[in-house]
């Protein structure tokens, strides 16, 4: 233990990471720094194939370590126990690279948070995979996310220098943030739809195929053959270390943004990857929530901290880790209602917004 703010002495919280993955380390990682509360995680990604820490989540320790100059143990590739203990002081002019393609953008995840809750700018120049597979793409949390977030408060931008396909990666982009003033997150109805834009990207090398071009066409036919209204935004071709492409359909609804992203694959064609991207867009349209899944659960930790109520597609295993982590971290979070369906999660600001 160590002296906390007031004098007294924080006691280290005990996670068990068996059943979690990234995010519940992130969500640890953000929720330490921002609550000034020391924790040591064991099992780390224990039911996972290839346990303990890796790349990416060693990289996410060293950024937020270095945020706060925190003292780390445990920080190395296959460790299953991590302590971190966070310093009072903090950098806000950082970098940080991930091995090959991990995904910068759970980087920024980790430190957004911070950020949103600190007085001054920050601003995070990463360098790795920028559009991978289990990550949301620089095109999602441009379009969908920060959009979203910026209706409660959160001032943040991303600016793009190079792309990042996996496995060669070598993409770098950069998170910047500005004063906020984090409000509840009040999101339980999305209203009506006023269109879909489409955003689509393929590596140069792939622009003799028209990979980007098709992409974005197959996905404007489907929408509109189901009686959409739909808005090719970008077809870009980028010079980039891997072959790749990827796809964002960004729904713009009256009270919210829905977001799906794909990604293209060795021996799938353009058009299968845009009806993949339109199937889903279709499933996560009709269930009626304001946010599609994965969003719900990247939304946690603002409501968690700020309060307020928002409604989820479902409950799913990756809700219940990350509800358990906010909790341990003070947070008086928990689900309304059923859980079968659509569910509403509901928080009250958390101690650490108004100290």
């Amino acid at each position: 233990m160590r002296p906390g703010p007031t004098g007294t002495r924080l006691v280290t919280l005990r996670i068990d990471g068996t059943e979690g993955g990234g995010q519940l380390l992130r969500t640890a990682l953000s929720l330490a720094v921002v609550t000034d509360t020391p924790f040591r995680i064991d099992h780390v990604r224990g039911a996972r194939p290839t346990p303990g820490l890796r790349p990416q989540h060693l990289a996410a320790v060293t950024l937020a370590a270095e945020c706060c100059e925190a003292t780390v143990r445990g920080a190395e590739l296959g460790s299953p126990t991590l302590t971190f203990r966070p310093g009072a002081s903090r950098t806000r002019t950082l970098t940080a690279a991930v091995a090959t393609a991990g995904s910068v953008t759970l980087l920024f995840d980790t430190l957004l948070p911070i950020a949103v809750l600190d007085d001054g700018p920050y601003a995070l120049t990463a360098t790795g995979g920028t559009d991978v597979k289990w990550a949301p793409t620089v095109a999602y949390y441009r379009h969908v996310k920060l959009p979203l977030l910026a209706r409660f408060g959160v001032d943040a931008r991303i600016s793009l220098g190079r792309t990042g396909y996996y496995p060669a990666g070598g993409g770098r982009a950069t998170l910047s943030t500005g004063d906020s003033s984090l409000a509840p997150v009040e999101l339980t109805d999305r209203g009506a739809l006023d269109r879909v834009d489409i955003y689509s990207k393929a590596a140069a090398v792939l622009e003799d195929r028209s990979v980007a071009a098709r992409q974005a066409t197959q996905a404007s036919d489907r929408l509109a053959a189901a009686g959409f209204s739909a808005e090719v935004r970008a077809v870009e071709y980028a010079e980039t270390h891997s072959a790749g492409s990827s796809l964002l359909l960004c729904g713009v609804y009256e009270g919210t943004r829905l977001g799906v992203d794909a990604l293209g694959e060795r021996g799938r064609t353009s058009e299968a990857v845009a009806d993949g991207a339109v199937d889903r867009f279709l499933t996560a349209h009709e269930n009626g929530a304001p946010v599609d899944e994965h969003m719900g659960d990247q939304l946690l930790v603002f409501l968690a901290l700020a309060g307020g109520r928002l409604r989820v597609p479902r409950v799913t295993s990756h809700v219940r880790t990350n509800l358990d982590v906010l909790r341990r971290f003070g947070a008086d979070i928990g689900i309304v209602g059923g859980e079968d369906g659509p569910a509403v999660v509901e928080a009250s600001p958390h101690p650490a917004v108004s100290r």
